[in-house]
């Protein structure tokens, strides 16, 4: 599919959006989507894990005019209905309203997503059939990705590449199901995101699958792994925080345990990554330097086999809401937090939008630059010096 280049990205570098695993946080990540989808970044690539998946699976399986609706009938659909405008109460009242919201969705679980099974055995420890041992049930996720989810257009040649990461339970290895090689249906976004106990395991051509954030749950690998060698914009969400203060209270420390348990990993594969593209561009100037009668048409297939020069830019957005240290905030879906969500997703992609770093020069041997957001103290300074 033709690209329409715009001054975002006038080298016409792939865009790739990352979406990790984070239950009622993934509104922030449709808040960054729209972001992008107003400045023409639409994704060519959406590589997503669990709720991660989900969005990005509303992304690829609808036509760009439809997507941003699509998104928004999903968050919607999902949200619980809060009480009263939770923008007119105190920070109390807010807070108050959040705890009995999460709650109910303990209780009662979220229309169109999962269900409590209330005569299951498994709670008391008798074994059942491995697809009913959970505490929820997900079937109504499925009818509703169907719903809202055009498969045979996400599986058509084309259009957004997909690919959502889930675990195999046998084995414990990572699978990445991907639109061009497979056709995905639900149960492969249900796979993704089946987070145990909670939500039941997905079987898939025989074989057990869980969510994928049980073994990476920033699937920022998949793009990494890929050997297309091509200049990629990559937009990164990360939902977790790595870093956070020394917790005192129980609940702090399940906050903070949960934090460290699925923030991203990114640094690691980064270092990684960067330091494989600089041996292999070595590898390529000495394979230069031999004298011709020493080259051979397999050495030279097996280096190209490796990818040729290529730059990752990655820009960084991490939410930054503090969620009163609710170890149960992936499980809050108060209307209220999900638009709030959203709305801080939409603003810090604006913030990355308008520092547009990935714009700057770089030379042809840099791998790879991570762009973070600029502090918004630095951005309101420039805007003024702007104005004046």
């Amino acid at each position: 599919m033709a690209k329409t280049l715009n001054k975002l990205n006038p080298a016409g570098l792939r865009v790739v959006l990352v979406l990790q695993g984070g239950g009622a946080l993934g509104a922030y990540q449709a808040g960054v989507y729209h972001a992008l989808h107003e400045h023409g970044l639409v994704p060519d690539w959406v590589v997503g894990t669990s709720i991660g998946a989900i969005n990005a699976a509303l992304l690829a399986g609808n036509r760009t005019e439809d997507r941003l609706a699509r998104l928004k009938q999903f968050w919607e659909k999902i949200s619980h209905r809060d009480p009263t405008d939770m923008t007119r109460v105190s920070d109390q009242q807010r807070r108050s309203n959040i705890w009995l919201q999460t709650m109910d969705t303990l209780v009662r679980g979220v229309a169109g997503f999962f269900k409590p099974r209330p005569f299951s055995l498994f709670p008391a420890g008798f074994p059942v059939a491995p697809e009913q041992a959970s505490f929820y049930d997900t079937s109504e996720l499925g009818e509703t990705l169907n719903e809202l989810v055009d498969f045979d257009y996400l599986n058509a040649a084309g259009g957004i590449r997909l690919t959502v990461n889930a675990l195999k339970v046998t084995c414990g290895s990572l699978t990445s199901f991907d639109n061009t090689e497979r056709d995905i249906t639900a149960d492969h976004i249900r796979a993704s995101g089946a987070l145990p106990p909670g939500f039941p395991a997905v079987r898939i051509d025989g074989d057990l699958y869980w969510d994928g954030g049980l073994y990476s749950n920033t699937p920022l690998e998949t793009v990494l792994d890929d050997s297309a060698g091509v200049d990629t914009l990559c937009f990164m969400v990360d939902l977790w925080a790595a870093d956070g203060p020394e917790p005192t209270t129980l609940d702090e420390i399940a906050t903070r345990q949960k934090d460290v348990t699925f923030a991203s990993r990114s640094r690691r594969h980064i270092d990684d990554y960067v330091a494989t593209h600089r041996m292999q561009q070595k590898m390529r100037a000495l394979y230069r330097a031999l004298p011709e009668s020493a080259k051979t048409a397999d050495s030279a297939k097996e280096l190209a086999a490796l990818g040729g020069d290529s730059i990752l830019h990655i820009v960084r957005l991490p939410y930054a809401g503090r969620d009163w240290n609710m170890a149960a905030k992936d499980i809050n879906f108060s209307k209220g937090s999900i638009e709030w969500r959203w709305d801080q997703g939409y603003q810090d992609a604006l913030r990355a939008i308008k520092a547009a770093g990935w714009l700057s020069f770089v030379t042809q041997d840099t791998p790879l630059v991570v762009h973070e957001l600029p502090p918004l103290e630095l951005q309101r300074h420039d805007e003024a010096d702007k104005a004046a």
